[in-house]
């Protein structure tokens, strides 16, 4: 077979090949399927889009409620913290209204005690009073009876123990001091005895 032969031959079959797809209508059929992959293709982007679009919204949602968790761990961290706060201050006025209690009813004691000394005090006044009426004038009476008779002036603002005094004789004052715990009460009255004249 000759070269041009040849080429005639695949002339010949490409023109029959054509032909052949032509009446068999393959070239409709790929692109109506084409067409059919287009669409596919193009429903996939959308399909896409939509679903990258509800993540993004999802992951938006999870964001603010991850944001409103955090938001409410601080609120309940606060809320915990001013419940000690209230309780710790609960606590102490609870300990101040039993201390306040407490004092409150030893005052009660101390008051009722003190009513009770000033009724014990106004009676024993009252007692007092009456014998003031009677026994102050007859007690001031025997001090200047012996005052008349001893002509001694005693100081009243000394120690227990001690009789302190002037004995104003005829002539002159003499002086009296005399410490009632060195001496027997027989011999202060002896030298007490001595200041009075005899001579009547």
């Amino acid at each position: 077979m000759t070269e041009s032969s040849g080429v005639k031959v695949f002339i010949e079959t490409e023109e029959s090949m054509i032909q052949l797809l032509k009446n068999s209508k393959a070239v409709d059929k790929l692109l109506m399927l084409r067409e059919k992959q287009q669409c596919f293709f193009d429903q996939h982007l959308e399909t896409k889009k939509i679903i990258t679009q509800m993540l993004n919204d999802v992951v938006q949602c999870e964001e603010k409620v991850g944001q409103k968790l955090l938001d409410m761990e601080v609120q309940k961290s606060q809320a915990d913290g001013d419940l000690d706060s209230l309780e710790q201050d609960l606590q102490q006025c609870t300990a101040r209204s039993q201390t306040m209690d407490s004092e409150l009813q030893f005052l009660q004691r101390e008051l009722e005690s003190l009513r009770e000394s000033e009724q014990q005090l106004q009676t024993l006044q009252e007692e007092v009073n009456e014998d003031t009426t009677e026994v102050i004038p007859s007690a001031i009476y025997v001090a200047q009876l012996y005052h008349k008779v001893t002509k001694i002036k005693w100081e009243y603002d000394v120690e227990p123990h001690i009789l302190r005094g002037v004995h104003y004789g005829a002539d002159l004052a003499t002086p009296i001091n005399i410490n009632t715990s060195m001496r027997s009460r027989c011999s202060v009255s002896d030298e007490l005895w001595n200041f009075v004249s005899t001579e009547w």
